[in-house]
């Protein structure tokens, strides 16, 4: 199912890629060569967002590294990308994967997604019943090979292209070992971060719960963390 092809020759989509984490994860990768689709389910809202993404990666991109970033519908991407990162709103992740579960089969689908609420105390955890978001969308596209990745990724960071590196690691879980080495692959294309490898799905409740824990930090101490593992 995975592709035999090196990861910077993949086309990668984005579904979701006119929101803050989809756009970032699109202006990184594009900026360092790699080919993005942006999706949306408006296709005009994501060709414009895609033609403002282009821009700001050329500008951030190493002499000689072409630029190609283009938009369309969720689902125009899904079926033309090689690889495809979900980074849609949990309230509509179930939806948009039930819909999209025949393009998507044979590929390798990263998903990014928190389930997150905000009360009066801040951040916290929503119940997913597959036990993380990343279980929900293998349980949704069985065909597919769903790896957890790019949780911890500010999008703010991101998208700030005045700091050219990220300093940080992007902790990877799949069950699949060809899917998750492509996926560390894939991270290891934005300068200054890793791919790390960190368990079977049964682990991304864990993975996807410490994104709270990096909200509370950000708003405590105005920063926008990020998580580095040591002696690996």
């Amino acid at each position: 199912m995975t592709s035999e092809r090196p990861v910077e020759d993949l086309v990668v989509g984005v579904l979701g890629g006119t929101g803050p984490q989809g756009r970032g994860l699109g202006v990184r990768l594009a900026s360092a060569g790699q080919r993005v689709l942006l999706g949306s389910r408006d296709a005009e809202r994501a060709a414009e967002v895609a033609a403002t993404v282009a821009a700001r990666a050329a500008t951030a991109a190493a002499d000689g590294v072409q630029v190609s970033v283009t938009g369309g519908s969720n689902a125009d991407v899904a079926g033309a990308a090689d690889l495809v990162i979900v980074a849609v709103p949990f309230a509509g992740h179930a939806e948009l994967l039930t819909e999209l579960a025949g393009s998507l089969a044979g590929k390798v689908v990263i998903d990014c997604v928190v389930p997150m609420g905000f009360d009066e105390l801040g951040a916290y955890v929503l119940d997913v019943a597959e036990g993380s978001v990343t279980q929900q969308a293998a349980a949704l596209l069985p065909d597919s090979q769903v790896v957890g990745a790019f949780h911890h990724l500010s999008a703010v960071s991101l998208e700030d292209l005045s700091h050219p590196t990220l300093e940080g690691d992007v902790m990877v879980v799949g069950d699949v070992r060809a899917a998750t080495d492509l996926v560390q692959a894939l991270a290891g294309r934005l300068p200054g971060m890793r791919g790390v490898y960190a368990g079977r799905l049964r682990n991304a409740r864990q993975v996807e719960a410490l994104t709270i824990n990096l909200v509370s930090v950000n708003r405590r101490y105005k920063v926008h963390a990020g998580i580095r593992v040591t002696d690996v």
